[in-house]
């Protein structure tokens, strides 16, 4: 499990989220600007304080932490086990944690304990989500470099130089091909084996936050000229763009021939996969940051408003919001009928419905 649910960042779910907004717990991490990952019954999630959690996704207890140099961003990406990582052959039978941090370096976790197995050196934070695929961590810096690295490891296999200021986009892979945007305004299609460059850098208008999305051979992606775009992922043309009232930092959802995506212009919008049309537009109170996660037809959405929302993904109505006590500029993660998320009042939620909760607290 990794950022957006899949290598392809579609940010589909399996399963359901909860229909209603239940408490199912909390827990105080200080500003969890990280979006969180859950695996095997783990949440896991970066922190401003440093700090790599574990937390049981049953009541929220930790169950450890790792410490990094500086705040993460970064959401972390968990492969499952066994492998053999490291020098020494360490066997890691629940998997591999992978997360990078402001100070400069990724991180592999034993996911069972939290025990470092390697670290690997950038020279810029790392904003970006690595993403996992066959063996490989792809990752950006805001050194100007995406990177591929061996994940049994921590060896560089290979590294791309985007233009200047690096990138906080997360790469999507799909096909043999690692896709990710820059501050430079470009979006980048790199061969995932060799590195080298598959098509010509797509410009837009303004740096691009917000990581790609591919489905059906088309990459889906927000840029900060206030734009969606979709393009052809096998040649770079553009098939179709739309725009919106603000800036896209949100990275889009693909589910059921329709995109999802927020905009700093307040709204959730639902977009025609095909032509680019808009199908119809939520309101929030604030500007939207965080990437919409879609399950069993319910869109999942946090807002600078200090509210996550609940949305047909049908038609657009509400069907709950959940007030929090900080910006809520995560990404939710959805997992056995609970939503995941941090907030920027310094808390972790988890949120269900009435079954899950009785479930879960009676645990």
């Amino acid at each position: 499990m990794q950022f957006r649910s899949d290598p392809t960042h579609t940010g589909v779910y399996a399963g359901s989220g909860p229909l209603t907004s239940n408490v199912v717990w909390a827990l105080n991490i200080d500003a969890a600007m990280s979006s969180p990952a859950v695996a095997n019954g783990v949440v896991y999630v970066g922190s401003a304080d440093k700090n790599v959690y574990a937390l049981d996704a049953i009541d929220g207890r930790e169950i450890w932490e790792f410490p990094t140099g500086d705040g993460i961003v970064s959401s972390p990406a968990v492969s499952n086990g066994p492998f053999i990582v490291g020098s020494s052959d360490t066997a890691v039978a629940n998997g591999v944690v992978y997360v990078g941090s402001d100070d400069c370096n990724v991180y592999a976790l034993d996911a069972s304990n939290g025990h470092e197995l390697w670290r690997f050196p950038t020279e810029g934070s790392v904003w970006s989500s690595p993403t996992f695929v066959e063996g490989v961590v792809y990752v950006g810096s805001w050194d100007q470099n995406v990177y591929a690295i061996d994940a049994s490891n921590g060896h560089e296999l290979w590294r791309f130089p985007t233009g200047e200021d690096g990138t906080a986009s997360s790469p999507a892979v799909a096909n043999g091909v690692v896709y990710i945007g820059s501050d430079d305004h470009n979006v980048y299609a790199i061969d995932a084996k060799t590195g080298s460059e598959v098509w010509p850098p797509f410009p837009t208008g303004g740096a691009i936050i917000s990581s790609p999305a591919v489905a059906n051979g088309v990459v889906y992606v927000g840029s900060v000229d206030k734009n969606v775009y979709a393009i052809d992922a096998s040649n770079g043309n553009k098939a179709w763009t739309l725009s919106t009232g603000g800036y896209v930092f949100s990275s889009p959802a693909v589910s059921n021939g329709v995109v999802y995506v927020g905009s700093w212009d307040r709204n959730v919008y639902a977009i025609d996969a095909s032509n680019g049309h808009e199908l119809w537009g939520f309101p929030t109170g604030d500007g939207i940051i965080s990437s919409p996660t879609v399950a069993n037809g319910v869109v999942y959405v946090g807002s600078a408003d200090k509210n996550v929302y609940a949305i047909d993904a049908s038609n657009g109505h509400e069907l709950w919001r959940f007030p929090t006590g900080g910006n809520v500029d995560t990404s939710p993660a959805v997992a056995n009928g609970v939503v995941y998320f941090g907030d920027g009042a310094e808390k972790v939620h988890a949120i269900g419905n009435p079954s899950a909760r009785s479930r879960y607290t009676q645990l």
